[in-house]
């Protein structure tokens, strides 16, 4: 499996990236030593595509494959990618606050800690859909790790798409978002323009 290895906050002031939307409270002091030239249009739109890879964690061939799916659904292709990529159950977890990080959300499903509708699911891309319920298992619910992780993403506010009961560590997805809920700082336009070359 490919896996990004580039520095968190590196990455981010490349990408001009508040660490926040990754779940990362850490803050980068150094600033990015940039020579004052403006950007091509080209290279403002790659920017954004790499923002929204980075941010939900997906390499190119997914993210070209979310793309095509959007395309082909109804409404605007970019609102819909932006669903699409919110709607995966990696990032779901960590809205619900079951993750501190997008990575630890991603890893939780990975190690098979995470039921869909009572079933186990492990691939961190499944599209969830209205009214699954996303609970963490039995037998995980006790241990130490999510004593710590609650109270880290305890005062984290989880958008009002997604119902979520903290203490039993369970939630349910009341309807699939639109674009105005997503509060990721991503011009999915500029993404449309790309790949629409």
């Amino acid at each position: 499996m490919a896996v990004n290895r580039v520095p968190v906050l590196k990455r981010c002031r490349s990408l001009d990236l508040d660490p926040i939307y990754l779940g990362i409270d850490k803050k980068s002091t150094r600033q990015l030593k940039r020579a004052n030239r403006k950007m091509s249009e080209y290279g403002l739109q790659l920017r954004e595509k790499q923002k929204a890879k980075f941010i939900y964690g997906v390499l190119e061939k997914p993210f070209h494959n979310y793309y095509n799916r959007a395309d082909r659904m109804q409404g605007q292709t970019g609102a819909n990618l932006m669903i699409l990529l919110e709607s995966r159950l990696d990032n779901v977890v960590f809205r619900m606050g079951f993750a501190r990080t997008r990575k630890e959300a991603r890893q939780i499903v990975d190690h098979k800690h995470v039921l869909v509708n009572g079933k186990c699911v492990n691939i961190p891309s499944y599209l969830v859909k209205a009214g699954d319920e996303i609970e963490i298992r039995e037998k995980s619910k006790g241990s130490e790790r999510y004593k710590a992780i609650l109270e880290v993403t305890g005062g984290r506010l989880v958008p009002e798409w997604i119902d979520v009961d903290q203490e039993n560590l369970k939630g349910t997805v009341k309807e699939l978002p639109n674009r105005e809920a997503i509060d990721v700082p991503v011009n999915e336009m500029l993404i449309v323009e790309l790949y629409s070359k």
